[in-house]
């Protein structure tokens, strides 16, 4: 008789593939032979049901035909390694063994030790900085320096960053010989397992200092202000940031600086609009240039004055162009453009001549 996997498992037919999974989880942790009243044979089983009704084609094979084909895409895995499932990509000890067994997910990391050597070799580096920088819309039309001054980790002067005193050695761990990492057994109800953790000796450097420095105390490094110039370049725009390796804090006994990001902000300006790389201003005009047409002065970013040509008949909200007077392009050679609004002004207040004149107009139906 054909085995009924959603029984073993204890749900329902209908089961979403989440709660397959946790009631598989569920079994495997009480019914594990490592455990104390583990069942070998019931383990195997509701491993063989898992394998199953956790595949989405061995499902579909499984209820339609009650059985899954030996040889075929969707035939189980007979043998199936529970100490080998652990290990597989993608397994996640936290989502696991978290919520439903409270901090097992927790000990599982630490007994499996993920990581550990990577974080060992960051130990030394120094941090990253980060800083904000506002500038005024008219710088960014030319790249230019800039020096802040910022008070971070710097390399200690006494012992130009090796924690030890001049003249005097450094060692290698006696505890770890060097590898900066210690080696302990510890037993669960999986087994026993070997981990390797940070030496507590000399804190995973691998060596430490016959005499440490006098002022860093063996830091490598010490409190202190740094003057560092900063390149902004030509068409920097708001939120953008500028990366300056080795800026940051300097790193624990001759350990790698962090690196120091520079966020860019640009000032608002009175006068001019920017929109990407092009500039919008708008000029007032009277009636009659409007009408008439003429030749106006209009400012530009960099403080000179450009003339402008106004056509006969420009209504009030015409927007002129004037190539390359915007803002330089960040990536690439050339500028944006400058866009001139005309506003054309309605006088407040007339003289006598003006109304006159402007009677007459009307008069002519202008």
């Amino acid at each position: 008789m054909a085995k009924d996997y959603y029984q073993i498992l204890g749900v329902k037919r209908d089961a979403s593939p989440e709660e397959i999974k946790k009631a598989y989880y569920k079994l495997a942790h009480k019914y594990h032979p490592d455990k104390e009243g583990g069942d070998e044979k019931k383990f195997k089983e509701i491993n063989e049901a898992y394998q199953v009704l956790s595949d989405k084609e061995k499902r579909a094979q499984y209820d339609r035909f009650g059985r899954v084909f030996e040889g075929g895409p969707g035939a189980a895995e007979p043998g199936f390694d529970f100490q080998w499932a652990w290990g597989r990509p993608g397994m996640d000890f936290e989502s696991i063994f978290g919520g439903d067994f409270g901090d097992l997910g927790e000990m599982m990391e630490e007994m499996f030790n993920f990581g550990t050597l990577r974080r060992r070799k960051d130990l030394k580096k120094g941090k990253n900085i980060e800083i904000d920088i506002e500038i005024p819309l008219a710088e960014c039309l030319k790249g230019r320096e800039k020096v802040v001054t910022l008070y971070k980790y710097i390399i200690c002067s006494r012992c130009q960053g090796t924690g030890a005193e001049p003249g005097t050695k450094i060692s290698e761990c006696f505890s770890c010989r060097g590898t900066g990492e210690v080696q302990q057994i510890k037993k669960t109800f999986f087994g026993s397992f070997t981990q390797y953790t940070i030496c507590p000796e000399c804190g995973g450097e691998g060596a430490h200092p016959e005499k440490p420095c006098n002022v860093c105390r063996a830091e490598g490094r010490v409190k202190g202000q740094e003057d560092i110039k900063i390149w902004i370049p030509a068409g920097v725009d708001t939120n953008q940031v500028i990366k300056i390796e080795g800026k940051g804090e300097a790193g624990k006994r001759g350990g790698k600086p962090g690196d120091l990001y520079v966020r860019i902000f640009v000032k608002k300006h009175p006068i001019f609009q920017r929109k990407g790389d092009d500039l919008y201003i708008s000029v007032p005009i009277s009636f009659s240039q409007a009408a008439l047409g003429d030749e106006i002065e209009i400012p530009t970013l960099e403080g000179a004055k450009l003339l402008l040509k106004v056509p006969a008949g420009t209504e009030s909200g015409k927007i002129l162009r004037i190539s390359g007077k915007g803002i330089p392009h960040f990536s690439g050679y050339g500028r944006g453009n400058l866009y001139v609004e005309l506003i054309v002004k309605t006088p407040k207040r007339l003289t006598k001549r003006q109304k006159e004149l402007l009677e007459k107009l009307k008069e002519e139906g202008v």
